[in-house]
């Protein structure tokens, strides 16, 4: 199969362009600029000439969208700003690579969202949950963009993963990450108890969920996230642990929101796990790192 990967120098599109070859597929990569290694076509996601004359190049069997521009280092309280140029992308964007997928025959289509998205609420959201469309301001942008992308996905009869928090080489989470960083400093309180149910998903994991969705007429929305989510004050003095530093002290929500604003707040509070029973069944994946407490560890020690 040939398959046209955009946004194949994103932290799942390194991992996943090998994958592809490994398994026999022809991958080629869309990017903005030269690529250094690899079959690539250059173009910009948001010239739609430019996108169409790519994808009429490569004629591909299936398209994976993994476009975004998320920034090495997030202000929660400016989200809408710091995500601005993804929301184009997940907009603006899929809509060019999609229209020339369909006009160049494209038969498969296969999308990355989110599954921290979902509004607040009681247990694991599964796949049905509804995004959390009237959330803190900063992230309604952010949620507005994702409906938008599911939606002309679903347009396509394509399938659109929904990736828990990443992790892996290039993250945040990574050794060199930002949030790792942070963590290490000591500049992560536990805000408001900590409560928020976060999903994780390792790079490769999502990369792996990529290929097994490649042949298998599936379409819709799939949690991709590993089978242990946990609170926030469980994870991250865990995670402080394997960095050497202290345990995170607890912080009240209102002197937080001065500094992170309410997304800030809600991040650590209000958002919901996700249940990955579906993507079991429907693609036959698991994943490799079962839990952030086997993830972690692998990623931070070696």
């Amino acid at each position: 199969m040939r398959i046209l990967v955009a946004g194949s120098t994103g932290v799942i599109g390194r991992q996943l362009m090998p994958l592809l070859t490994s398994a026999g597929h022809e991958a080629v990569g869309m990017v903005r600029r030269p690529a250094a290694a690899g079959r690539h076509v250059v173009a910009d996601a948001l010239q739609p000439d430019q996108v169409r004359a790519a994808v009429e190049t490569v004629r591909p069997d299936a398209v994976v969208n993994l476009l975004t521009a998320i920034p090495a280092r997030i202000n929660p309280a400016k989200l809408a700003r710091d995500m601005a140029m993804t929301n184009r992308l997940r907009t603006e964007g899929a809509r060019n690579l999609l229209d020339a997928a369909r006009q160049a025959g494209t038969k498969r289509v296969i999308s990355e969202g989110l599954a921290y998205a979902y509004a607040p609420g009681t247990g694991l959201a599964d796949e049905d949950a509804p995004l959390w469309a009237r959330g803190p301001a900063q992230f309604q942008p952010v949620v507005a963009a994702l409906r938008e992308l599911e939606d002309r996905t679903a347009r396509e009869h394509g399938l659109v993963l929904r990736f828990g928090h990443l992790y892996g080489p290039g993250t945040a989470f990574a050794r060199d990450g930002s949030f790792t960083a942070d963590v290490a400093a000591g500049k992560v309180p536990l805000v408001g108890g900590g409560n928020a149910t976060f999903s994780f998903t390792h790079t490769r994991d999502a990369a792996m969920a990529v290929l097994a969705g490649l042949d298998k007429d599936i379409a819709g929305t799939l949690n991709i996230v590993d089978d242990e989510p946990a609170p926030l004050h469980e994870w991250l003095p865990v995670l402080a642990g394997l960095l050497g530093a202290k345990r995170p002290k607890p912080a009240p929500a209102w002197l937080a929101r001065t500094m992170v604003g309410s997304y800030g707040v809600a991040f650590m509070n209000q958002l919901r796990g996700a249940d990955n029973t579906r993507a079991r069944l429907a693609l036959d994946w698991r994943p490799g790192y079962r839990s952030w407490r086997d993830g972690f560890p692998a990623e931070l020690n070696h």
